[in-house]
């Protein structure tokens, strides 16, 4: 490598390391909202319309950044925020962020802790298209209650065989005279998963996860 080019990759190396290949994930943001009710703090979940993508789950208000429409992963929680429960940003206060997380269903997910105005809450504009209901849960229940652990495991198929028998290939493996590991589903990466149930309702995936991030600050 000569001077110059190590000069330049220097220079362009990043002041704050993100997050490696960032554009080939499916990029969300989530507002996580705390809401002071009878002199103790609750969070706010909603429970999506059964219409769309993952409906039923329970999650925090949020979803996909929108470039040319957001300018900071900030702004996809608050817009998001309002789009589903009408809450406006003049009513919430941003406290800070949990670390990046990287889910293994290939979303890059931005958690943002907030405190929203309990009037704002009770004044809330759901958006029934998106939004079934909302559930407002004391962090007391979380902190008392232990999750149920399970155990996912995730494989990488190399292929696919359709109910007629046609072979869809989506790594040439052989083509590429890899290995014979590689010609068969490989990886089989387990990782845990937790389940809160708080009255009949079930609160799971990438939910628990920043619940239980949150209550080890709390």
């Amino acid at each position: 490598m000569k001077k110059d080019n190590l000069k330049k990759l220097v220079s362009n190396l990043p002041k704050y390391p993100n997050v490696l290949g960032r554009d080939r994930f499916f990029n969300s943001a989530v507002l996580i909202p705390l809401v002071k009710m009878n002199g103790e703090y609750h969070l706010l979940f909603q429970k999506r319309a059964a219409t769309i993508r993952q409906g039923g789950d329970i999650c925090f208000p949020g979803g996909g950044f929108e470039a040319g429409v957001d300018k900071s992963f900030k702004d996809t929680a608050l817009r998001e925020t309002f789009e589903e429960l009408g809450i406006v940003k003049k009513d919430i206060k941003i406290l800070g962020q949990l670390d990046t997380y990287m889910a293994p269903i290939g979303a890059v997910i931005e958690s943002f802790v907030a405190r929203v105005k309990k009037k704002a809450y009770k004044n809330m504009k759901i958006d029934f298209s998106e939004v079934e209901k909302t559930l407002l849960i004391p962090i007391s229940f979380f902190k008392e209650n232990e999750p149920e652990e399970y155990t996912l495991a995730h494989e990488i198929h190399p292929y696919k065989i359709h109910e007629n028998g046609e072979k869809e290939i989506y790594f040439p493996v052989e083509e590429l005279g890899l290995p014979d590991t590689y010609k068969k589903p490989w990886g089989n990466k387990k990782h845990k998963i937790w389940v809160y149930k708080y009255e009949g309702e079930v609160i799971w995936g990438i939910t628990s996860v920043i619940i239980k991030d949150l209550l080890e600050k709390y």
